[in-house]
């Protein structure tokens, strides 16, 4: 048996875009990147350029009619990936539109060949290659006379060692019958939609030969960088079952919070995914803020991706004070805050995952659910419950313990946990409502559930100080507490639900 061909894979330069190819672009493929205008068809593919291109292997990017090249020069100019010291050395652009429209196809490849065997180029673009298609004077052999000067084409450039890429403006209904495509050995089809106002760009890999590229529509966005591609997160059987197993899960993590971690059977194990559900003001945030900062404290560090605040105002409402902004300021803690309307949770675990690296964080909040959803195009808010349990298991995956807030109404006919039926995703609940209690509201808490563990079920009293969460007393000698009037049952004797006052110290 003779031994394999072994093809090198070139790094693209477009964050993520490498990834969902599968590793790289295939060195000396035949490419094709097709989409509607303004999908970021050349915009993409001067990334690639500059990225690849070297003054021994330049790339030659061949303009037909489409845009001029001076125009075109003056805005991919804008990005950062543009280098204009390399135009003319590793970067050469060439004007094909004379020979478009008053040439014939051999005499176009002619041309290019041409080009290439006097420069040697590593790269190779064609762009528009639509129009050459739609420049053809229409008859019969039309398709056969396309079909066989595309392949040529492709038989010449990869003889030559170069990698091509054929740009184009084409339709989704065209990618079966086309010729174009069907030589190709990679695709790219780029495309974007306007939902309620919001903009969404996806890129899907059709094709890509050699290769298992990640299947489906991955989200990108164009900055002044250039692309950026979120790819779509494929959860693995080992990540499925790698979150609560294991030796990590038997190590419990405190919340930052005295008596609540008795409550949660001493902690929460590592790797869970807690939710903490409760009305508007009920402490949600600070119990979230408590559980990061004790971690700082603890050597593990943690992210939180705010989507209601701002950062410094989530730093500064904390009852950790500058306390809190000192984690920040040393590294240990990051807040995260997202572009709004139009976030995919691709993105949004991306940019996570590049910060858990970046700070080896063991800790992350989602504050909250409900604004997260809230900050979604609003095409990815129909299958929310989907994409928010990719996220859950990809982090706990990861072995991050992860604590996520909900808001949910006080209804005191119907005992729900979360507005988006996810409850179910989580390994552990923490409740807070209020009640009407001695002529006051009173703030309660309770631990729903912790997955393979004991837990308490009582009913418990707290208070938010300058310090923080301060748990109170049991609840125990009252009834009807879960309807928001609470009731003392017949022949006990009240206590004093509220904790006392205690003075401020340092916390350990």
């Amino acid at each position: 048996m003779t031994d394999r061909v072994a093809i090198r894979r070139l790094p693209t330069g477009v964050p993520g875009l490498d990834q969902i190819l599968g590793g790289g672009l295939p060195e000396f493929s035949f490419n094709v990147i097709a989409g509607a205008p303004g999908a970021g068809k050349t915009t993409l593919t001067q990334q690639i350029m500059f990225a690849l291109a070297t003054p021994e292997r330049p790339a030659l990017y061949f303009t037909v009619i489409g845009e001029p090249p001076l125009k075109m020069l003056r805005y991919q100019q804008q990005y950062s990936f543009f280098d204009a010291a390399r135009v003319g050395e590793s970067v050469r652009y060439i004007n094909l539109s004379e020979d478009v429209l008053n040439g014939t196809l051999d005499k176009l490849l002619a041309r290019i060949v041409q080009e290439v065997e006097a420069t040697s180029p590593g790269v190779v673009i064609v762009d528009s290659f639509r129009t050459v298609a739609q420049a053809l004077n229409h008859g019969a052999n039309d398709a056969t006379d396309l079909q066989h000067f595309v392949q040529q084409l492709a038989v010449r450039l990869t003889s030559w060692q170069a990698t091509t890429f054929l740009v184009g403006e084409y339709l989704p209904s065209e990618a079966e019958h086309n010729p174009v495509f069907t030589v190709a050995d990679g695709l790219l089809w780029l495309v974007q939609s306007l939902d309620r106002n919001s903009m969404v760009r996806k890129v899907q890999v059709m094709k890509m030969r050699g290769q298992a590229p990640i299947p489906g529509l991955h989200t990108f966005r164009i900055t002044s960088d250039g692309l950026q591609v979120f790819p779509r997160v494929i959860i693995g059987p080992e990540e499925k079952s790698s979150g609560v197993g294991g030796s990590q899960a038997r190590k419990r993590l405190s919340l930052g919070v005295t008596g609540l971690d008795d409550m949660l059977g001493g902690g929460i194990p590592a790797g869970y995914s807690v939710l903490v559900a409760g009305p508007s003001g009920s402490g949600k945030s600070v119990l979230a803020s408590q559980f990061i900062a004790d971690g700082a404290q603890h050597d593990e560090p943690g992210i939180i991706a705010v989507f209601e605040k701002r950062p410094n105002e989530y730093s500064q409402d904390s009852p950790m004070g500058r306390r809190f902004e000192q984690f920040v300021r040393a590294g240990k803690v990051a807040i995260l805050q997202t572009r709004p309307l139009d976030l995919s949770i691709d993105e949004m675990l991306s940019e996570i995952i590049e910060a858990v690296h970046r700070l080896k964080a063991r800790r992350v909040v989602i504050d909250s659910l409900s604004g997260f959803e809230l900050a979604l195009a609003p095409t990815f808010r129909e299958d929310f419950r989907e994409s928010l349990y990719r996220m859950v298991t990809v982090l706990t995956g990861m072995g991050i313990t992860m604590m996520m807030t909900a808001e949910v109404e006080d209804s005191y006919t119907d005992l729900r946990f979360s507005p988006h039926g996810t409850a179910f995703l989580t390994d552990a609940i923490v409740m807070q409502r209020y009640i009407a209690f001695q002529g006051q509201l009173q703030r309660i808490l309770a631990v729903v559930k912790v997955r393979g563990s004991d837990h308490s079920k009582d009913l418990r009293a707290f208070e938010i100080t300058e310090t923080g969460i301060v748990m109170g007393e049991k609840l125990g000698s009252y009834e009807g507490l879960l309807t928001g009037s609470a009731e003392l049952v017949a022949g006990v004797r009240a206590k004093p639900a509220r904790p006392k006052p205690r003075p401020r110290q340092t916390r350990r």
